[in-house]
């Protein structure tokens, strides 16, 4: 059990800088819409599996290789988006994602010109978004962020831990 949980959690408290004082505000996961594509991959390998009985015995190793590989693909794909992580601090902001290489984005909170809050129509309807940074630099990896939830609340945080630092001008009692 101890390899699994390894494997499945992303360990956000390591990142942190505690002797600095810094503490989490949001852990953002992925919303349950990220999760339907493996789990109808889970599906069509269930249903390949299915089949193999009215499958001539010859050829019915096909169907079961096949379905194995479907299902390692779903259960790869759902572990990627369980251990895709967006954390909003005190200080900064992070996305650590990755299942057997881990990658990690930072961005401190000075560095925030904008968010974009990009909510389609399917997102609305379910109560998720996707937040686009914009920062001083070109590129950097935490651009996009898909399938939040309750994006309109967790932009509210950020912007509210933004202001609290100070970054944005004189706090307001």
């Amino acid at each position: 059990m101890g390899l699994i949980a390894s494997m499945s959690d992303p360990n956000i408290a390591k990142h942190l800088l505690r002797d600095e004082g810094e503490v989490i505000v949001d852990e953002v996961k992925h919303h349950w819409v990220a999760y339907v594509r493996p789990v109808l991959e889970a599906v069509i390998a269930l249903a390949l599996l299915a089949i193999t009985p009215f499958i001539a015995m010859g050829i019915a190793w096909v169907p079961i290789v096949l379905a194995g590989l479907v299902l390692l693909h779903a259960a790869w794909a759902g572990l990627g988006e369980h251990r895709d992580r967006f954390v909003v601090t005190n200080m900064r902001v992070f996305r650590v994602h990755g299942v057997l290489s881990q990658n990690l984005a930072t961005m401190p909170l000075s560095r925030i010109l904008d968010i974009t809050v990009v909510k389609p129509l399917h997102g609305r309807i379910l109560g998720f978004g996707h937040f686009c940074f914009e920062s001083a630099a070109q590129e950097q990896g935490l651009r996009d962020i898909r399938y939040v939830g309750k994006p309109d609340q967790r932009d509210l945080a950020i912007q509210r831990v933004v202001q609290r630092s100070g970054l944005r001008g004189p706090r307001v009692n």
